[in-house]
Formats: C-alpha cells, sequence, structure tokens
C-alpha cells in the first residue's frame, strides 16, 4: 500500500509542495471567504480603459437591474440594521408587485386567489421524492395530496385509477419534456410531429432526446393543418408517429382537433404505431367546460396529457400536472435504493407545497367553480374582441379560446406597461378569470388614445395583419 501512496505522490507532482504550518487549523474561519467583485464595464485598450459596451440580445428584453448580496459586518446581528435594510427592500418589491399585477394581461396566468391558509406550512422542507405512488423514507413529503390531486384530474380525463400514473411536476414545459419522453421510450425509433404554432418545448424535447422533428403547417388560426400532417406523415410510413396535440396554442389559443389527428393517423395505416401527447397547459383545464369542445379523454388513444397549474388553477409558484397511462410508465421507470423509491419522473425532488396549493383550490372551487370561471372568461374575451373591432382594430378570437389576438402596438413602452406577449405583428391578451371588464375597458381606451397618436388620427395607416389573422379578421386599408 505504502508504494501505490509513492505512486501517486509522483504522478501529481507533489513531492515539492510545502508541509502544512505546525500551527493550521482546519476548522479556522476564513476572515474574506468572497472574492472581490470584478468590474466588468471597463475593458483595457491602447494602454487605457475604456468603459465596455453592454452585449444586447433582444433589446427591449434586457434585463438591468440588480440586487447586489453584500456580507454582513460582525456587528449586524446586534444592530439589527440588515434585517431594517432587508424589510425596506422587500416592502418596495411587494408595492412593484401591486403595480404590475393592475397592468397584468398578456400571459396566462391566473392572479385571482387566496391561500392565506397554508402560511403555517412555508417552514416546513416538503419534498415529494420518487414516485408519488410509492413510500419514500423521507417522511417531510405531501404525496398524499399530490395522488388526491392526480386522481381528480384522472376522473376528468376518464382513466381509471389502477390505469393511470402521474405526478406533480414543476412547470409546463417538465409535462410537456416527460409526455413526449414516455412517448419515444414506447417508440424508440418514432418520429416526433408537431405543428408550427406548437409551445418551444416540444422542440426542446426533440433536441434533448435527439428526435427526428417533423413541423407541421397550420391554419390562419393556428390549428394543425391535417392536410400537411398527413403529407408528412405518408412520407415516414416505415417509422411509428409521436405526435403533440395542442389543447390552445402559445400564441391563438387554437386548438387542434384531436378526432380528425387520430383519423388522418389512421386513413395512413398507423393504427398501433402511434403515440399522442396531449399539451394543455392553459386550455387543457377550460376544454371540459366549453360547449362544443372536442373533448380530451384516455378513452381515445392517446398516451398523455399535461396541463399547467400557475395558470388557470391559480397557483402562486410555477408547477404542473402530468397524466400517462400505467402500462407506459414501466418502460421509463428505475428503482432507486437510495430513495427507497423509484424514479419515473424529469426532475429528482419535485416541490411538496405545489400539491398542497392545487389540493386546496380544487377543493374550494371543484368542477362547478372552474365552469363558472370558464363561462366568465370566454364572456369577458368576447368582449374585449368587441370593443377592439369598434375601434377599428384588426382582432382574432378563436371560438374555443379566451386568447384574444390583434395588431401589434406600435409602442414598445405601451406593450412593456401592459405586459403584452408578441409575436411579429401581433399581440394577444390572455383574459383570465381575474381580468376584469374595468380592467379591459382601461386597456381599450389606453389603447385607443395611443392610436391617435402613432397613426396621426388616421392619416398613417395602421398595419395589415391579414396574413397573421385572417382577411376577414383584418381592419387595414386594404382588408377593412
Amino acid at each position: 500500500m505504502a508504494e501505490s501512496v509513492e505512486v501517486i505522490v509522483k504522478e501529481l507532482n507533489l513531492e515539492n509542495v510545502d508541509p502544512l504550518p505546525e500551527d493550521f487549523d482546519p476548522t479556522a474561519i476564513i476572515k474574506d471567504p468572497l472574492p472581490p467583485l470584478a468590474d466588468d464595464t471597463l475593458v483595457a485598450e491602447n494602454g487605457g480603459v475604456k468603459k465596455k459596451e453592454r452585449e444586447i440580445v433582444l433589446g427591449r428584453n434586457v434585463h438591468t437591474m440588480c440586487l447586489e448580496v453584500t456580507e454582513p459586518d460582525a456587528d449586524d446581528e446586534v444592530t439589527g440594521e440588515r434585517e431594517a435594510f432587508m424589510a425596506s427592500v422587500l416592502a418596495r418589491y411587494r408595492r412593484s408587485l401591486l403595480e404590475r399585477t393592475k397592468h397584468h394581461l398578456g400571459y396566462p396566468y391566473n392572479l385571482d386567489f387566496d391561500y392565506g391558509a397554508l402560511g403555517q406550512l412555508q417552514h416546513f422542507s416538503i419534498n415529494n421524492l420518487g414516485d408519488p405512488f410509492i413510500e419514500s423514507n423521507y417522511g417531510v413529503h405531501s404525496r398524499q395530496f399530490e395522488v388526491g390531486v392526480l386522481d381528480w384530474f384522472a376522473r376528468l380525463w376518464e382513466l381509471e385509477k389502477n390505469e393511470y400514473w402521474g405526478y406533480i411536476t414543476n412547470c409546463g414545459t417538465e409535462g410537456n419534456l416527460h409526455g413526449i419522453l414516455v412517448g419515444r421510450e414506447v417508440f424508440p425509433d418514432g418520429i416526433l410531429y408537431a405543428s408550427r404554432d406548437t409551445h418551444y418545448s416540444i422542440f426542446k424535447a426533440a433536441r434533448m432526446y435527439r428526435m427526428e422533428c417533423e413541423k407541421v403547417n397550420t391554419l390562419t388560426s393556428g390549428e394543425i393543418d391535417c392536410v400537411d400532417f398527413k403529407a408528412k406523415l405518408l412520407c415516414h410510413k416505415d417509422k411509428p408517429a409521436i405526435i403533440n396535440v395542442n389543447i390552445g396554442t402559445t400564441v391563438k389559443g387554437a386548438v387542434d382537433d384531436l378526432d380528425l389527428v387520430i383519423k388522418t393517423l389512421e386513413e395512413t395505416g398507423f393504427h398501433d404505431r402511434f403515440y399522442i401527447h396531449c399539451d394543455g397547459a392553459l386550455f387543457g383545464l377550460m376544454m371540459p367546460f366549453v360547449k362544443r369542445a372536442p373533448k380530451v379523454s384516455f378513452k381515445k388513444p392517446i398516451g398523455s396529457v399535461s396541463v399547467s397549474g400557475h395558470k388557470f388553477v391559480g397557483c402562486p409558484m410555477p408547477c404542473g400536472v402530468q397524466i400517462t397511462r400505467l402500462e407506459h410508465i414501466n418502460a421509463l421507470s428505475r428503482d432507486v435504493e437510495y430513495l427507497a423509491s423509484r424514479d419515473a419522473t424529469i426532475m429528482g425532488s419535485r416541490n411538496g407545497h405545489a400539491p398542497i396549493f392545487l389540493w386546496y383550490t380544487l377543493n374550494r372551487k371543484g368542477y362547478k367553480g372552474f365552469q363558472k370561471e370558464v363561462q366568465k372568461c370566454l364572456r369577458n374575451a368576447h368582449y374585449l374582441k368587441g370593443r377592439l373591432r369598434d375601434a377599428g382594430i384588426g382582432v382574432m378570437l378563436n371560438e374555443l379560446s379566451s386568447t384574444v389576438v390583434f395588431e401589434r402596438p406600435h409602442d414598445e413602452e405601451f406593450i412593456r406597461k401592459w405586459q403584452l406577449a408578441c409575436q411579429g405583428n401581433i399581440a394577444h391578451v390572455v383574459v383570465m378569470p381575474n381580468i376584469t371588464v374595468e380592467k379591459l375597458d382601461k386597456f381599450v381606451s389606453e389603447l385607443i388614445e395611443k392610436r391617435a397618436m402613432w397613426y396621426n388620427n388616421g392619416t398613417v395607416q395602421s398595419p395589415c395583419v391579414a396574413s397573421e389573422l385572417g382577411k376577414e379578421n383584418c381592419l387595414c386599408n386594404l382588408h377593412g
């Protein structure tokens, strides 16, 4: 053993290393554990120093604010000045949140919630390790709440308790990553098909899993074009198909026709060689309560469904729900002795607080409560569409959606104020339960006032959005 140590010393060139001093204390505390802050705004040039130009990425979205973390002084514990300073920072931050919430329109988050009763749980580190249906050695968990939430969604999508598997994800993207991963495990050589209006997380999954991916064209509404879908399927008849079906696209809120997708697969000979993942991030929970809406059900040949918990449900932290068939999960899961459970999720540790928040609001609202909120959102969305059209603004609203799409405002400051999501020449407002008619009226009034300045009271032509929204929804001089 001694000889091997000598060899190691020679290989690592440790023969000339100075020995530790006799007074070395391994428990001593370093007085200055952090290096000094580097000023990366200054660079050397021609023997002098000049200010470094900041690299701009997507110019208007560059984040420039920073709350620096500073090290406490030795007497901070005595004076309490640091606690007072942090309290003042948080108070200002809260006022900022209140102000930004007043002008929140473009992103699909339900801000109408009250979870004050759950404040008593914030002192616990709740972690749902491993499989929700297998007990782990870690005892500070909320799996009993998690399984209760999963049962509720399984009933919603018509899958029996002994036939489903699922878990509470950390966000909607994780649900999509898991759904596509299950599809890939079921069909390792399958090709992923997704419409061009699909959420970016699906294409991220294709890159992560090194999957061949076919982008399918969409209709003006944003719905998948099944004629193009069929043509692309016929080009790859020798390989199984893994399909992402959108239950509400990100920008236009379009709902893919699930029945037509299934029919197209069967007509092209993919009878038992396909896996369908339904991305219902926002509308997955709204669709069951909309009349004439195509039904999302596991009685149809689908493989998985995911929704976000922080969107229509109204959870204060990002989270989601992922449900798949129990028969599929065995191909993905692995036993982990360390956990005394099995690993079948994307992430290891999961937020144990999220299932409790979801359980709480599902119990408070129930199916009837969500039905009322869906009706309110759709009613207010149609109201907004009417107000915009009456003002001469090109606008579109899909029949099954609460996402109102219209011509992009000319002023970036206005876009930032109302936190509008934009793509090319269009922007949208997602009408959620917390969006009132009064807020919509204020938004439209300000938009009309701004447009009068942007377009000089009609002497300057407003943009044409016929290619994005269709001629029938464009109100420019050519199509209005």
